[in-house]
């Protein structure tokens, strides 16, 4: 009895991938398997973004209360950096999507300055102020 979707989708999945290997196509649960794939895709956006996101708020941050910089915030800055790189390296065809990945990130960025710094919302541009590559090329001096 296969298991069903909705119920186990661990269990459910490792049959998939069984069926797959084994030449069963017949029995594939093509529509949720479709679905499965189609997040994949949507998780790997949303990884970027996010990233992103942590990248542009800590460098919204650090132009904004330099008087409160650290080596910490210039870690994550780097990490941040790196992190993107890696999830670009690994879905290229995501780089045909970057102007509009950079604006939903930065508006996420944004807000959390704000929230972080305790500065009004207003007091970060409502347009990114960094290019991707500005972003990514942005080196944090010693502090």
């Amino acid at each position: 009895m296969p298991t069903h979707y909705d119920r186990d989708a661990y269990a459910w999945a490792l049959e998939q991938a069984a069926l797959l290997r084994s030449g069963k196509l017949e029995q594939l649960d093509t529509e949720h398997l479709a679905e499965e794939i189609e997040s994949m895709g949507k998780s790997e956006r949303r990884a970027l973004v996010s990233q992103l996101a942590r990248l542009f708020m800590y460098l919204l941050k650090w132009d904004h209360q330099p008087e409160r910089r650290s080596r910490s915030w210039a870690l994550t800055i780097q990490d941040a950096q790196a992190k993107t790189v890696r999830l670009l390296n690994e879905n290229p065809s995501l780089k045909g999507s970057l102007r509009e990945l950079v604006a939903d990130a930065y508006e996420d960025a944004r807000r959390a300055a704000a929230i972080e710094t305790e500065l009004e919302l207003e007091t970060f541009p409502e347009q990114c102020l960094y290019s991707f590559d500005e972003a990514l090329a942005f080196t944090a001096g010693e502090t």
